[in-house]
Protein backbone atom coordinates (compact mmCIF):
# COMPACT_ATOMS: atom_id res chain seq x y z
CA UNK A 1 0.00 0.00 0.00
CA UNK A 2 1.61 2.81 -0.68
CA UNK A 3 1.28 5.94 1.88
CA UNK A 4 -0.24 9.36 1.67
CA UNK A 5 0.64 11.48 4.75
CA UNK A 6 -1.11 13.55 6.88
CA UNK A 7 1.19 16.81 6.57
CA UNK A 8 -0.82 19.62 8.02
CA UNK A 9 -1.42 20.43 11.80
CA UNK A 10 -5.24 21.20 10.76
CA UNK A 11 -5.70 17.75 9.29
CA UNK A 12 -4.24 15.98 12.63
CA UNK A 13 -6.72 18.60 14.64
CA UNK A 14 -9.74 17.06 12.69
CA UNK A 15 -8.80 13.50 13.18
CA UNK A 16 -8.46 14.11 16.90
CA UNK A 17 -11.51 16.06 17.47
CA UNK A 18 -13.90 14.42 14.80
CA UNK A 19 -12.35 10.82 15.31
CA UNK A 20 -12.15 7.48 17.71
CA UNK A 21 -8.91 7.08 19.81
CA UNK A 22 -7.85 3.82 21.22
CA UNK A 23 -4.35 3.06 23.07
CA UNK A 24 -2.47 -0.07 24.35
CA UNK A 25 0.44 -0.45 25.91
CA UNK A 26 2.84 1.13 23.42
CA UNK A 27 0.72 3.06 20.59
CA UNK A 28 -2.30 5.52 20.87
CA UNK A 29 -4.53 5.25 17.49
CA UNK A 30 -7.03 7.67 16.22
CA UNK A 31 -9.51 6.79 12.98
CA UNK A 32 -11.92 9.20 11.13
CA UNK A 33 -13.62 8.70 7.79
CA UNK A 34 -12.13 11.01 5.65
CA UNK A 35 -14.51 10.30 2.47
CA UNK A 36 -11.73 9.61 0.18
CA UNK A 37 -11.31 6.91 -1.90
CA UNK A 38 -7.59 5.76 0.06
CA UNK A 39 -6.43 6.14 3.15
CA UNK A 40 -3.95 9.01 4.69
CA UNK A 41 -1.71 8.76 7.69
CA UNK A 42 -0.24 10.67 10.46
CA UNK A 43 2.36 9.60 12.65
CA UNK A 44 3.37 11.68 15.60
CA UNK A 45 6.49 10.58 18.20
CA UNK A 46 7.21 13.13 20.95
CA UNK A 47 10.41 14.48 22.29
CA UNK A 48 9.60 12.76 25.71
CA UNK A 49 10.10 9.72 23.36
CA UNK A 50 13.96 9.86 22.73
CA UNK A 51 15.86 12.12 20.77
CA UNK A 52 15.76 12.24 17.04
CA UNK A 53 17.46 9.28 16.12
CA UNK A 54 15.14 7.29 18.71
CA UNK A 55 11.80 8.95 17.31
CA UNK A 56 12.80 8.70 13.36
CA UNK A 57 13.55 4.93 14.08
CA UNK A 58 9.81 4.43 16.12
CA UNK A 59 8.29 6.23 13.06
CA UNK A 60 10.01 4.15 10.10
CA UNK A 61 8.84 0.96 12.28
CA UNK A 62 5.52 2.25 12.28
CA UNK A 63 5.05 3.21 8.78
CA UNK A 64 6.79 0.31 7.69
CA UNK A 65 3.79 -2.54 9.68
CA UNK A 66 0.98 0.40 8.04
CA UNK A 67 2.86 -0.24 4.72
CA UNK A 68 2.91 -4.04 5.07
CA UNK A 69 -0.14 -4.30 6.43
CA UNK A 70 -2.36 -1.46 4.92
CA UNK A 71 -4.02 -3.80 2.13
CA UNK A 72 -6.66 -5.21 5.35
CA UNK A 73 -7.09 -1.96 6.10
CA UNK A 74 -10.61 -0.61 5.57
CA UNK A 75 -10.88 2.52 2.54
CA UNK A 76 -11.51 6.14 3.31
CA UNK A 77 -9.99 6.87 6.66
CA UNK A 78 -7.76 8.72 8.27
CA UNK A 79 -5.30 7.24 10.66
CA UNK A 80 -3.07 9.12 13.43
CA UNK A 81 -0.59 7.19 15.18
CA UNK A 82 1.00 8.29 18.16
CA UNK A 83 3.50 6.90 19.59
CA UNK A 84 4.03 6.38 23.85
CA UNK A 85 7.17 6.49 25.76
CA UNK A 86 7.10 2.53 25.90
CA UNK A 87 7.36 2.13 22.43
CA UNK A 88 11.11 3.02 23.02
CA UNK A 89 13.20 -0.12 22.95
CA UNK A 90 10.85 -1.95 21.26
CA UNK A 91 11.16 -4.31 18.42
CA UNK A 92 9.55 -4.24 14.58
CA UNK A 93 7.28 -7.36 16.08
CA UNK A 94 6.45 -5.50 18.81
CA UNK A 95 5.09 -2.76 17.11
CA UNK A 96 3.70 -4.18 14.19
CA UNK A 97 1.52 -6.14 17.10
CA UNK A 98 0.66 -3.25 18.51
CA UNK A 99 -0.63 -1.91 15.06
CA UNK A 100 -2.46 -4.82 14.18
CA UNK A 101 -4.16 -4.79 17.96
CA UNK A 102 -5.24 -1.24 17.23
CA UNK A 103 -6.49 -1.79 13.98
CA UNK A 104 -8.84 -5.19 15.32
CA UNK A 105 -9.88 -2.75 18.31
CA UNK A 106 -11.11 0.06 15.71
CA UNK A 107 -12.76 -2.95 13.42
CA UNK A 108 -10.81 -1.37 10.41
CA UNK A 109 -9.22 -4.47 9.20
CA UNK A 110 -11.20 -6.90 6.78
Amino acid sequence: MKIISLHKGKEFSEVYTKGSSKANKYLVMYVHDNGLSYNRIGISVSKKVGNSVVRHRIRRLIKESLRLNGDRFNIGLDLVVIARGTAKDRTYQEIAGAVSHLAQLHNIVS
